[in-house]
């Protein structure tokens, strides 16, 4: 069941790269996966609607899993930040489809990164949380809000980076240490 579930997203996300979100309709959809319309409605009764949330969902548990394993091994918070916003600015950037809809269709997007933002900042924070238990943070700091603040700090400068070139390490650490962690960690 699941691998046919995989199937039509993979699917969904092949006919969003090729004819954009407005333009991709279900029976695409089903015609990419070769499974019937029928088959389709089953994995995702709500339709259009639903299915692209679902690859949304899908598409950042896909980018979870290889951030994750980009920055395996960084046990310093300072360091943890820098490689995932390196990373982040990267993906971004060199994303197909996101950038295929960010050019052809933005305003389909910002609803669903906007109903999407409270999920993807849990997301970001649980990523967060091991490294900021290891951290030596400063008396009073509270670790789920060290970890709420730093979340929305890191899709903010991935959705719209600011003056800082994230492509440019150096600068993304001294961002990290001044801006995202002066206030949070002992020196």
């Amino acid at each position: 069941m699941g691998d046919v579930r995989e199937r039509l997203l993979e699917a969904a996300y092949a006919c969003v790269a090729r004819y954009g979100l407005a333009k991709t309709t279900m029976e695409d959809v089903g015609r990419e996966a070769k499974l019937s319309r029928a088959t389709l409605y089953r994995y995702f009764p709500g339709g259009k609607d639903q299915l692209v949330r679902d690859v949304v969902a899908w598409e950042t548990g896909r980018f979870f899993a290889e951030l994750t394993q980009a920055v395996a091994g960084e046990d310093d918070l300072a360091d943890l930040l820098t490689e995932t916003l390196v990373f982040a600015h990267r993906a971004v950037a060199e994303h197909a489809v996101l950038q295929k809809i960010l050019q052809t269709e933005p305003d389909r997007l910002l609803p669903l990164l906007t109903v999407e933002n409270d999920a993807l900042v849990a997301m970001v924070r649980t990523f967060l949380l091991p490294a900021l238990h290891r951290s030596p943070l400063r008396a009073g700091v509270d670790v789920d809000l060290a970890a709420d603040y730093l979340a929305r700090l890191v899709l903010s400068h991935i959705s719209a980076q600011g003056s800082t070139d994230l492509t440019d390490r150096d600068a993304v650490r001294a961002l990290v240490r001044t801006q995202y962690l002066g206030g949070l960690v002992e020196r």
